[in-house]
């Protein structure tokens, strides 16, 4: 018997990303409603409390309120907003967060997909948050670029409308607030807030999260072999992330935005200076693969009981 799943604002960038890897598979069995009715309540109340699964790509508000549209007990909801990224109640969708957490995904209804930037910042902070590395008062920077797709249908409009590419590169949460904020502190395991450099730059899509250290000053004065380690252990056998070898990394002379390309990936490196004690840690995702649709579709596996990368681009 077939999973049935809904996409509410399957027409958005990240539900026709998630629709793509979705489409084809007989396990899953599709809910859609016409065009002229996409905006009809009705009509998307009723799709919402005949799924199985749903999958909201929606605003916030929007979300909340498909939320409150589903008046049963079984249908099991993956929101792709910031909606419910810290509400009580909800599970955080980031399956390789830490030991046991996928089986907490597995048997929970509500589940909110993490946004890309703590995707990345997650995937290379929590291990060593929990191993002792990084001190959680330690004062955590976090910086990047990501594909101006992150930014939806909007910020396309702007690099691809007739006026041209505004922008090589530009900074934006200047103002220290920004909404992935919250999640970041509250599934890192720190204490107080990273401060967060974030940039979006002339590429549709792609992104490179780097956490920089200061090992030297840090307790202990881990070593870049410690942090490696620590890492390496976290996602041995993972299909989905990798870390890449110290030696690997020592040989790459620079990192592109797109360096996973259009698929579900996530890459790990670490860059050090043993005579600085210094160390760049980076990831690298696709913020429509694993930042977005990826991670939704993952998800949505998890919770049918299906093999976790299936349908995913690997």
């Amino acid at each position: 018997m077939s999973t049935t799943v809904f996409i509410d604002g399957g027409v958005g960038t990240t539900g026709i990303e998630i629709g793509d890897r979705i489409a084809g598979r007989p396990e899953l069995s599709l809910i859609t409603i016409p065009e002229q009715s996409r905006k009809d309540a009705a009509a998307r109340r009723d799709a919402l409390n005949a799924a199985d699964i749903v999958i909201l790509c929606l605003p916030d508000d929007a979300a909340r309120e498909a939320v409150a549209m589903i008046d049963n007990d079984h249908t099991r909801v993956i929101d792709a907003s910031t909606a419910h990224r810290v509400a009580d109640g909800w599970t955080y969708g980031f399956p390789e967060l830490e030991p046991g957490h996928r089986e907490l995904l597995a048997n929970s209804r509500f589940v909110a997909n993490p946004g890309c930037w703590p995707t990345g910042f997650l995937a290379l902070v929590r291990p060593l948050v929990l191993a002792g590395l990084i001190p959680a008062d330690w004062p955590v920077t976090v910086s990047g670029a990501s594909g101006y797709s992150g930014g939806g249908k909007s910020m396309i409009a702007e690099y691809e409308g007739a006026a041209g590419t505004p922008t090589a590169f530009r900074g934006y949460g200047l103002g220290l607030g920004h909404k992935h904020v919250p999640e970041m502190t509250r599934y890192s395991g720190l204490l107080h807030p990273p401060l967060f450099a974030p940039a979006v730059a002339s590429a549709y899509r792609g992104m490179v999260v780097e956490v920089p250290l200061q090992l030297r000053a840090m307790p202990g004065v881990p070593a870049l072999g410690d942090v490696h380690a620590v890492l390496a252990q976290a996602y041995a056998g993972s299909p989905i992330v990798s870390v890449a070898s110290l030696d690997d990394s020592a040989a790459m002379g620079q990192i592109e935005i797109e360096h996973v390309g259009a698929t579900d990936r996530l890459a790990l490196f670490l860059f050090g200076n043993a005579d600085s004690g210094q160390a760049r840690l980076v990831a690298a995702l696709d913020n429509l693969g694993k930042g977005a649709a990826g991670a939704a579709v993952q998800n949505l596996n998890i919770l049918a009981g299906l093999p976790e990368t299936a349908g995913l681009r690997l």
